[in-house]
């Protein structure tokens, strides 16, 4: 079964839901037997996009346009967002879809994937985005990062290809008076970049972040939970990789190298 034929099955009885989702269903019908890990200029919506990979790209628009994932309420008009693995900038059109005069800040820690974010912000004409092109990390470092090509770079995983520069999270928290949604999608950084900022919480209002336990390592989601509950949130989480019968099977065919990924959606009461 060809990936376009499972994108089309999977997602027909979504045509009548909105129109992000029949807008979903046409680009996977265009796009979804791209060759992997090849750019590609996308047309969707009223945006215009260079793409490191169609398969990654797909998902992210599944995820953020259709099914809003990231949708959250601000009273304010300019909302302070902080993007941490902001990839090629998918997640930074929607915000500024849903709140025009948002002020992002969009880090990213791969350079060629970071230089397609850059080109897809100036491109698409959106001001108040400032690229950080840097991993997110617990200290202001050089750091070994291992480049999938995709949305799946890491720090802590692989086999690094390249050294980088990272920063330290806490330090851009701390300078802002008010931060209304923090969202981290740092492949398996999340957990010691949240432990170092504990304590640089409370101006947060709305905290999203994508857990990954990695097979050989520790799970650390009680750690993340307790660091949340400590800092005064509510979560809900919804996984990201699920299996039947997981006594028996122990990690997904699709990520082998993860036993466990969710999505934590953290707010204040």
């Amino acid at each position: 079964m060809t990936l376009s034929f499972k994108i089309l099955f999977k997602e027909f009885y979504h045509l009548l839901r909105d129109p992000n989702h029949r807008e979903f269903l046409r680009l996977a019908s265009r796009y979804g037997q791209k060759p992997r890990y090849q750019s590609q200029i996308v047309q969707f919506l009223q945006y215009r996009i260079q793409v490191a990979d169609c398969f990654s790209f797909l998902w992210q628009f599944r995820e953020i346009f259709a099914e809003e994932v990231y949708y959250f309420q601000s009273s304010a008009n300019s909302p302070v967002i902080y993007d941490c693995g902001a990839n090629v900038g998918v997640s930074c059109l929607y915000f500024k879809h849903i709140y025009p005069q948002a002020i992002i800040k969009a880090f990213e820690a791969d350079p060629k994937v970071a230089a397609l974010l850059a080109q897809n912000v100036a491109s698409n004409g959106f001001k108040d985005v400032m690229i950080i092109d840097k991993a997110v990390w617990k200290e202001n470092t050089t750091i070994a990062f291992t480049s999938e090509g995709a949305d799946g770079g890491s720090v802590l995983t692989g086999t690094p290809s390249m050294q980088i520069p990272a920063i330290r999270l806490k330090d851009y928290l701390e300078a802002e008076q008010g931060i209304d949604l923090l969202k981290m999608d740092i492949e398996g950084a999340e957990t010691d970049v949240l432990l170092d900022c504990r304590d640089s919480l409370g101006n947060v209002k709305h905290l999203f972040v994508e857990y990954h336990a990695y097979v050989g390592q520790p799970q650390r989601l009680g750690e993340m939970l307790t660091l949340m509950q400590q800092a005064g949130f509510r979560y809900f989480i919804k996984t990201e990789a699920d299996r039947t019968r997981p006594f028996v099977n122990r990690v997904n065919k699709s990520t082998p190298h993860m036993d466990l990924q969710l999505n934590i959606f953290a707010y204040r009461s």
